[in-house]
């Protein structure tokens, strides 16, 4: 069984386990949090890492060290601005690229955002600033989004003359066909009001103070949810969206997801707390 020692050494991002809280924080502040190979190479193994240490992953609360298992996992970036997409000498040398070096990259940056698309925590994104292109993919991969006011985020892909086809299923799926196709070909930057009509982001607050008491409220509310019903949430809503039978297949499906999850020892201990009038095992003590 996994412990929470040793996590991964990394330089251009922070990663602090508060409790059952995963933070990951983009540092290259000078560079706008711009996505190079060696950040997207940390992100993937701190994805990685916390992932195997997830609570509903692993079907535990603590480790063998009565540490407490990952529950939740919040990514935000350093400085003015969440994270200014692809970094300038990254696109550079793609147009040297080989074909099969390209398709090297891309492979990367679809590790990277599976990996948190995939994840089994709760993830919440802290976002303010720009957010352009693999940082608008960053947002999309995410669970809930606190934005700033002065948000802009962006498929700016288009203005290079290429499309956001590796962010693309991520996007899709959060925004739909209609929205993602017209923010591929404008390529503009949408603002917070535009971004929450959308579905690109869940909530707006004025600046970056206004974080914390926000992201700790949904933090709050996702610690009195069952940390495998959290993460089993994704394994249902997948199924839903890649169903290609009939009704009736999807109707015996869902009943098999039900038993299954009735059965497990997480279920038994929520139902088995409600009729006993007491917390479950899995809720923060007041």
């Amino acid at each position: 069984m996994k412990t929470m020692e040793d996590p991964p050494q990394t330089s251009l991002i922070q990663l602090t386990i508060d409790g059952s809280c995963a933070r990951i924080e983009l540092a290259r502040e000078d560079k706008f949090n711009a996505l190079n190979v060696d950040m997207i190479t940390e992100l993937i193994e701190v994805f990685e890492w916390t992932k195997e240490r997830s609570a509903g992953y692993i079907d535990a609360l603590e480790d063998a060290n009565g540490q407490p298992y990952l529950r939740t996992l919040v990514l935000s970036g350093r400085g003015k601005h969440f994270c200014a997409g692809a970094d300038i000498n990254m696109m550079r040398d793609a147009g040297a690229n080989t074909p099969e070096e390209n398709r090297k990259d891309s492979e990367r940056l679809d590790r990277l955002f599976n990996g948190l698309w995939s994840h089994p925590c709760f993830t919440i994104g802290a976002i303010q600033g720009v957010a352009l292109g693999g940082g608008a993919g960053l947002i999309a991969c995410l669970d809930y989004v606190v934005a700033t006011e002065n948000v802009r985020i962006a498929l700016s892909e288009g203005k290079l003359g290429i499309l956001p086809a590796v962010i693309g299923p991520y996007v899709y799926r959060r925004v739909g066909s209609a929205n993602f196709r017209r923010l591929s070909m404008q390529a503009s930057r949408v603002k917070s009001d535009e971004a929450l009509r959308v579905g690109f982001i869940e909530r707006v607050v004025e600046n970056v103070e206004a974080f914390d008491d926000e992201i700790d409220s949904i933090i709050a509310e996702v610690l009195t949810t069952g940390p495998s019903a959290a993460t089993l949430a994704k394994e249902l809503t997948l199924g839903f969206d890649r169903w290609n039978d009939d009704d009736e297949s999807l109707r015996r499906w869902t009943l098999d997801f039900t038993s299954r999850m009735r059965g497990s020892r997480e279920g038994q201990e929520g139902l088995s707390s409600f009729l006993e009038k007491r917390p479950a095992n899995w809720k923060p003590e007041e």
